[in-house]
């Protein structure tokens, strides 16, 4: 089958509502400034409608690398749940407007579909409210088994992995998309999510994943204990390829004997660490899917994460296209 995708991201689909607000709306609703929190569907209703004027887009994290990758000229589908109300048309024609497909399943279960709202107080702190709502019901049955089989990559969020029927999924969708040619590509999402599923993600990772992504406190929280260099070693013995962010370091990249060190690009001010390690994932695969050296793609995934760090929100307000081509990228 002709390979018609990138990437097909799986992951939470939520929709960000981002509005600016005063310090007393945070007092009323007893909020630690700057903190993400989950919210029960009743508290994200009644946070919402004391919220102002905002804007609201698809979010969470692989969608967030599916834009990524569309931002660089790639084509790129998003696969996750949806509930049945505003939100889902909110989340579908958003995310179709920036160039990704999406292929959704819908809950009959009465939840709503997922929400971050998003509070920015005058100093600019973010302040984040989340419920999963129909999102973390994603199962076997909502997987796109066409999607997967045109796609050279199936990218897997590690956020999605909690679920019992999210995790079975995923399982479904590595061993499908192994046997029809397509690569199979895991986030570690987290050092919680480590911490909860260590030994499930290293078998995971052992028995059914190409591409490891993961920050350096990631990585060390999967071989606690573990030197850099160390946890680096084990790493490269349990998967083909990882690349791994390491924050101003930049970031390196393992496969087999090959251990390759990309800078991070220089900054002229950080404003919103959001959504670095998901444009990194973005560049770095897009630089795969597109026949690059493994050092090309490092610096593709260096460039959009160092893009969207320099603004307020997790997805690129350029095209990274041209901002690539502009450092001779592409």
């Amino acid at each position: 089958m002709t390979k018609t995708l990138q990437v097909l991201g799986i992951g939470h689909a939520l929709v960000d509502i981002i509005a600016p607000c005063e310090e007393s709306l945070l007092a009323d609703f007893s909020l630690t400034k700057g903190m993400m929190r989950l919210t029960s569907p009743e508290e994200a209703a009644a946070l919402y409608e004391r919220m102002g004027p905002a804007v609201e887009t698809s979010g969470g994290s692989a969608a967030n690398t599916c834009a990524g990758i569309a931002s660089f000229g790639g084509q790129a589908g998003f696969a996750g749940k949806v509930g049945r109300d505003q939100f889902a048309a909110v989340f579908a024609h958003d995310i179709r407007s920036i160039g990704v497909s999406f292929h959704h399943g819908v809950s009959d279960s009465g939840n709503p579909t997922g929400r971050c709202l998003i509070l920015v107080t005058p100093d600019g702190e973010r302040t984040m409210n989340t419920n999963l709502g129909a999102a973390a019901e994603f199962a076997e049955g909502d997987l796109d088994h066409a999607a997967i089989q045109s796609a050279q990559i199936v990218y897997l969020e590690g956020y999605l992995f909690d679920p019992p029927a999210a995790r079975k999924a995923f399982f479904k969708a590595a061993d499908f998309a192994r046997g029809n040619g397509t690569k199979v590509a895991f986030t570690l999402s987290d050092p919680f999510c480590v911490d909860r599923h260590r030994e499930a993600f290293r078998t995971f990772i052992r028995d059914r994943v190409d591409i490891v992504f993961a920050n350096e406190k990631e990585l060390l929280s999967l071989y606690p204990g573990a030197s850099f260099d160390e946890a680096c070693g084990s790493i490269r013995s349990e998967c083909d390829l990882a690349a791994v962010t390491r924050s101003e370091k930049g970031s390196v990249v393992i496969q087999g004997e090959n251990f390759v060190e990309v800078p991070a690009i220089p900054i002229p001010k950080l404003v919103d660490a959001t959504g670095a390690g998901d444009l990194y994932a973005a560049g770095f695969m897009f630089g795969l899917a597109t026949g690059r050296d493994l050092a090309a793609c490092a610096r593709l995934g260096s460039l959009g994460a160092s893009e969207v760090i320099t603004q307020v929100g997790p997805r690129p307000q350029r095209p990274l296209s041209g901002i690539a081509r502009a450092h001779e990228l592409l």
